[in-house]
């Protein structure tokens, strides 16, 4: 099976140094890459899990119980696409369920593993870990600021800069 590195590189991400913005910003793109009419779902639920982790890891049970269950409602709607991907679609559901009820109870995060159920994808998950020197299916390292807070340490210059434009854009428009 021949997966798109974006989301060999998420699974990398995932399991490996547990970075879950990273796996946002890497779906993401991939995601907006496909044609707008073409676009797949599938994307976005499995962006939701890593930041739904991302919110639980940094005690914001709230919005990742609400971000887990969004990511809970496009999966179970996507049993195909998730079994394309070498993933076993019920233990993966069943496993989202578990964690959303952890939240809900304001468990501490622990760390997720996807039930990946293709070995070939697993085979190439590890070989891409060792190329970008990441240790494949490893625990969450919690002391790790720049990890736990990564979108609050991180320079939001480009973003900055890209608002100011569309809002310069959006008044010149209007004149």
């Amino acid at each position: 099976m021949n997966y798109p590195i974006a989301y060999v590189d998420y699974l990398v991400h995932f399991h490996g140094d547990r970075d879950y913005f990273e796996c946002h910003e890497l779906l993401e793109e991939h995601w907006k890459s496909e044609e707008l009419d073409t676009r797949k779902h599938i994307w976005v639920g499995l962006i939701q899990i890593a930041v739904s982790l991302y919110h639980q890891r940094r005690e914001n049970y709230n919005g990742a119980y609400r971000m887990m269950n969004s990511a809970i409602r496009i999966v179970s709607n996507e049993k195909a696409e998730v079994q394309k991907l070498g993933l076993d679609y019920d233990a993966l559901l069943k496993l989202l369920h578990k964690r959303a009820e952890e939240m809900k109870q304001q468990k501490k995060y622990e760390s997720l593993y996807l039930p990946i159920n293709d070995p070939s994808l697993t085979t190439v998950c590890i070989e891409r870990s060792n190329e970008k020197g990441i240790t494949w299916w490893s625990e969450s390292d919690l002391n790790n600021i720049s990890l736990v807070h990564r979108h609050t340490l991180r320079d939001r210059t480009s973003v900055i800069a890209e608002r100011e434009k569309n809002l310069r854009y959006k008044q010149n428009s209007r004149q």
